[in-house]
């Protein structure tokens, strides 16, 4: 496998992840050492990330990530990627949603264990978000549950 296609697989796990709320896997995606900053909300490390994500993405609150458009440069050990996000979150108990786009603009870096995320973090070109009192006929369901009004 080349080295992007390794590097896509990366982050597509890394979504994945997040998405399936998988956090001790979430967590190999990174460098011992890496760091985030998702539109201002910035960690210093990746123990700080994982737990702010454990925190305050529990399984009740639903995710979507889509990346799209992948540009990878590879610099000998190291590497940079820029990818399309597309993302919504549903939170039903505080009947909110957010639907919104985004440029990642990422770092990797080679190790033994193959490439991992030295950096991640994004700007946001746009961000929508509703009541969902407004969409009184959302229904939301999860692995295994039956669909619930919002």
């Amino acid at each position: 496998m080349s080295d992007t296609s390794e590097i896509e697989q990366l982050k597509y796990r890394y979504v994945r992840l997040l998405d399936t709320k998988q956090w001790n896997e979430f967590a190999t995606c990174f460098s011992d050492d890496a760091t985030a900053d998702y539109a201002g909300l910035s960690f210093g490390s990746p123990g700080e990330l994982v737990d702010y994500m454990r925190t305050n993405l529990p399984a009740e609150i639903i995710t979507m990530h889509h990346l799209h458009h992948p540009e990878i440069t590879i610099d000998g050990e190291a590497a940079t990627g820029r990818w399309y996000l597309h993302d919504k979150v549903f939170a039903p108990a505080f009947e909110f949603a957010l639907e919104g786009a985004a440029f990642y603009e990422d770092r990797y870096v080679r190790t033994p264990q193959g490439w991992r995320i030295a950096h991640t973090g994004y700007q946001r070109t746009w961000e929508l978000t509703t009541s969902l009192k407004d969409q009184p006929h959302a229904r939301f369901s999860g692995p295994g549950e039956p669909s619930t009004h919002a």
